[in-house]
Parts: C-alpha cells; sequence; structure tokens
C-alpha cells in the first residue's frame, strides 16, 4: 500500500536468525521492535514461553516502538519485503527491564554450556526414572529446573549482595543462540537492573525477574513500559 511504513530493519540476517528461533518455540509469538535513539539500530524484544524476556540489536531503524507477530517479521525479511506487518501493539502485556543496568560478574561461555546441558540431561533422567522412585509430570519437573538457581554470583565490592541466576535465564541466552558457535569462547555479562537480572552474551541478552514476580496479570490498559 502507498506510504506504508517500512519495518526499517537491515540487519536482515541477524534478525531472521532470531525470529526464526521464536516462531520455533511458539509460532504466535510477538516481537517489539524499538528504536535505538542515535545509534541507527533497533532492539528486537520477545518473551520466551519459559517467562523470559529476550533481545536482540540489529542494523536499522523501525518506525516507532512497534509490535508485530515474529512469523509474520520473518516472512517479510524472507520475501525482502520492506513493508511493516500489521501491528499487534495490543498483544504485548509485559513491562521491559529499565535501561540503565549495572555488572556484576562475566561467567565463561563454556561453563553456561555445562549447565545447560547438565539441566537437560537431568530434566531427561528425571522424565525416565521419575524423582525418589516417583513418577512426575513433563511439566512440573521442567517448571522445578527452570526455577532452580544455576549460580549465584557476588559483586566485588564488600557491600554488593549476591545475585541469583536461574536456569530460565541460562537456557534463554543458550537456547536462542546468543553464545555463538558451540566451539566459541569469551563470556557472559551478569548484570542488574532494579529487581531484574540479565545475562548479556555475544549476540543477545536475556531478563528475568525474580520468579515470585513473574507472574503478571494484563490488564487491557496495560501500557507499554
Amino acid at each position: 500500500m502507498s506510504g506504508a511504513p517500512g519495518h526499517g530493519l537491515a540487519g536482515v540476517a541477524d534478525a531472521g536468525a532470531f525470529l526464526a528461533r521464536l516462531v520455533r518455540f511458539d509460532p504466535s509469538t510477538v516481537v517489539r521492535l524499538r528504536p535505538v535513539d542515535g545509534a541507527g539500530r533497533t532492539a528486537l524484544w520477545a518473551r520466551l514461553p519459559w517467562e523470559v524476556l529476550v533481545v536482540r540489536t540489529v542494523a536499522g531503524h523501525a518506525p516507532g516502538d512497534v509490535t508485530v507477530t515474529a512469523a509474520d517479521l520473518l516472512a517479510r525479511l524472507e520475501s525482502a519485503d520492506a513493508a511493516l506487518p500489521a501491528r499487534r501493539d495490543d498483544r504485548w502485556r509485559w513491562p521491559l527491564p529499565p535501561v540503565a543496568s549495572r555488572p556484576v560478574e562475566e561467567v565463561p561461555v563454556g561453563e553456561l554450556r555445562r549447565i545447560a546441558e547438565a539441566a537437560a540431561g537431568a530434566l531427561r533422567s528425571a522424565a525416565a526414572h521419575g524423582v525418589g522412585g516417583r513418577a512426575v509430570g513433563q511439566r512440573m519437573l521442567r517448571d522445578a529446573l527452570l526455577d532452580h538457581v544455576a549460580m549465584v554470583v557476588t559483586p566485588d565490592e564488600a557491600s554488593g549482595e549476591p545475585v541469583e541466576v536461574s536456569q530460565r535465564l541460562v537456557q534463554g541466552v543458550v537456547r536462542m543462540g546468543f553464545l555463538g558457535p558451540a566451539d566459541a569462547a569469551g563470556a557472559v555479562q551478569v548484570r542488574v537492573a532494579g529487581r531484574w537480572v540479565g545475562l548479556i552474551g555475544p549476540y543477545g541478552a536475556a531478563w528475568s525477574r525474580k520468579v515470585s514476580e513473574l507472574a503478571i496479570q494484563p490488564r487491557k490498559d496495560h501500557p507499554k513500559v
């Protein structure tokens, strides 16, 4: 349609990789595009099925703070169609972490992969053999595993409080491909922003609040944050 806004994304390969993973986890999921002021880049935000927010910043400038379905945007990128898909702003119902954050610690990429693989092994074993000899539902097992504190990091400052990193966050950066190739080295930064904890990898970040704060009751008038 003449005059219709474009999506503005130039980092098609990066955005496509991010969107493809989102659609694989949930074909109906939405993605929120937020231009990064003065940077000529756009932050793509989404919520994974296990209640973690993920973000990847790509080249290009979206036409504003807009929400569309990930599948629709992926289809536009794959067909080299520059038009913005139909807006679904009413479907975004989650707050975002504050922009300002502070670093706490750096964790080797290999350590996060090890933690994720150990969790996957524990889930397979529990599903096959039960827990304490008792069969447990797959959903209950998964949720208990995701709520598990995968590691605790302590800031260098003597007064800094330990920061708990849940398995939800670890699975977020690993399963979204934010650590890069399997043989890649490097580190992931643990950061804190208010009540949020984030893992910032080489190719994207995952953020989560405390497990007790994750249940957000959406309201029709809930504003974007």
